[in-house]
């Protein structure tokens, strides 16, 4: 490794990205689907499926700082972190597997402590792998544009795979699903992802290279970090920031799935499949390859307004999931130069903001609005799509934050706080969704289909997502890190590394 800056090859860039892309065949199931999986599938009550959300991911959350202090500590010829993405990618995808897969004939204690385990074992190996994955774009470049074009690449990719499970595992599970049922058609649905995920973090590991290392390699015990990190302000307003942002998430999920499988009218939706040339009816393919196709993994509604197919509401949800999610991508592209221009900070708040007024939208919404809810799912893409890469990017200026005012460097010790931060986000979001849900509307997941449960997923699908934007827009905005601060830590930083390699060797 040098200290010097490093501009990064397109191959390098585009491997880097692999590895984000196969942690969101778990992320993105986690965050669309776990929550019903749960209830819908698995068969747990509403109690017992927000301890198995609640409490793997609470402990995620607590290995995540471990995690960071192995880390910053691992010596080998690839580098602290990149080894890390090669060591847990087998057992990643084996775990991936078993954690959506339905034993049968178990009692229901055996049922929740199986879904405890697995989830919780399939958590800890996230955060193995995905931690180091994120504090390696800290390491592979020191220059700031650089590494916001590298963050850039990694949710192209990542958003590729959420289009992919969010526009396929549904029609999927039901294509494997047929002569079986719903539990057998997530187990191979999930193995097929798993695959995916293994190839993609062989990609990850043979691309890639670690640049960067501290001016001066510090000997500092984990205490002695975190204290120096508490010194770090920045980074407070980062936590809270990703506390919100992830906690949306996981409720997002949870809320829409619903809004779209039960609040939604489904004769409006197949009214909308029918315009787009997914419905037949008979049990016929339509003609042409494109129609074979997209019929063998799922995505046509066999039947009439009258007699409604069984997998109209999973199509039509994976279509939103597909147009908005592929928004997602095209505008982070378009707004790379976003932050050059107006600065990470600023981009996020107003993206925050303006996708907190977009959800409380969502409450204007009847049953039969299809098309305002796909209309919807565009506009609160292309606001939030911006903020993705920026937020990323200042994880690794906060790294940065640190070793300018202490004057050593512990980056796995930052992204595994931000980390924290994040799997506790994401396990108050499913959990507050099924709380909320059973304390205010009385929700049962025995009748998720009864009235009162109907006006909660409505809400929560809305002004519950609202709120959730704006605490996250708050908190960005105390964050100190503007773009002229971060500018003159990266100018000085960058020359302490340029000094310290002109130094001669003592």
């Amino acid at each position: 490794m040098n200290s010097t800056p490093q501009r990064l090859s397109f191959l390098e860039k585009v491997g880097y990205s692999g590895g984000d892309a196969a942690a969101n065949f778990v992320f993105m199931s986690m965050v669309l689907f776990q929550t019903n999986f749960y209830t819908d599938v698995f068969g747990l009550s509403s109690g017992a499926a927000a301890a198995v959300l609640l409490w793997p991911r609470l402990w995620d959350a607590a290995f995540d700082p471990i995690m960071g202090i192995l880390a910053d500590r691992t010596k080998t010829r690839w580098g602290k972190f990149r080894p890390w993405v090669l060591w847990t990618s087998v057992p990643w995808a084996v775990v991936m597997v078993l954690a959506y897969t339905t034993p049968k004939g178990w009692s229901m204690g055996m049922m929740i402590a199986y879904a405890g385990i697995t989830n919780t074992i399939l958590m800890t190996l996230y955060s193995m792998n995905n931690m180091p994955y994120s504090a390696l774009s800290a390491v592979m470049t020191g220059d700031l544009d650089e590494r916001t074009r590298l963050n850039g690449f990694r949710f192209i990719g990542a958003n590729i795979a959420q289009l992919i499970v969010g526009g396929c595992t549904l029609p999927l599970v039901a294509k494997f699903a047929q002569g079986h049922d719903r539990q057998h058609g997530w187990q191979m649905t999930m193995t097929v992802w798993a695959i995916l995920c293994f190839v993609l973090f062989m990609v990850t590991f043979l691309t890639t290279r670690e640049r960067i290392k501290p001016v001066h390699e510090v000997k500092s015990s984990p205490k002695q970090d975190f204290l120096d990190l508490l010194k770090n302000k920045p980074w407070y307003a980062l936590v809270a920031y990703t506390l919100f942002n992830f906690a949306l998430l996981t409720y997002r999920g949870s809320a829409h799935f619903n809004l779209y499988q039960r609040f939604a009218d489904k004769g409006a939706m197949f009214d909308f499949l029918a315009k787009i040339g997914l419905t037949t009816p008979d049990a016929g393919a339509p003609v042409g390859p494109l129609g074979a196709a997209l019929d063998w993994i799922g995505y046509i509604a066999h039947g009439t307004n009258v007699n409604l197919p069984g997998n109209v509401a999973d199509v039509f949800n994976s279509i939103v999931n597909i147009i908005g999610t592929g928004t997602t991508i095209v505008f982070i592209v378009l707004s790379a130069n976003l932050t050059k221009r107006f600065g990470k900070k600023a981009v996020i708040f107003w993206g925050f903001t303006l996708a907190g007024i977009n959800a409380c939208a969502y409450y204007l919404l009847t049953p039969t609005s299809t098309t305002a809810m796909v209309v919807l799912a565009v506009l609160g893409s292309i606001v939030y799509a911006p903020t993705i890469a920026a937020a990323w990017s200042m994880y690794a200026d906060a790294a940065d934050y640190s070793e300018w005012q202490t004057g050593h460097r512990f980056t796995g010790m930052v992204y595994a706080t931000i980390g924290f931060s994040l799997k506790s986000g994401l396990a108050l979001g499913s959990a507050v969704f099924l709380w909320a849900m059973s304390g205010f509307w009385g929700y049962d997941t025995a009748a998720p289909n009864a009235a009162n449960a109907i006006v909660g997923y409505h809400f929560s699908s809305s002004i519950g997502v609202g709120l959730l934007f704006f605490g996250g827009a708050i908190s960005i905005g105390m964050c100190q890190l503007n773009k002229r601060l971060t500018l003159q830590v990266s100018e000085e930083l960058n020359e302490r590394r340029r000094q310290a390699a002109a130094a001669p060797t003592p």
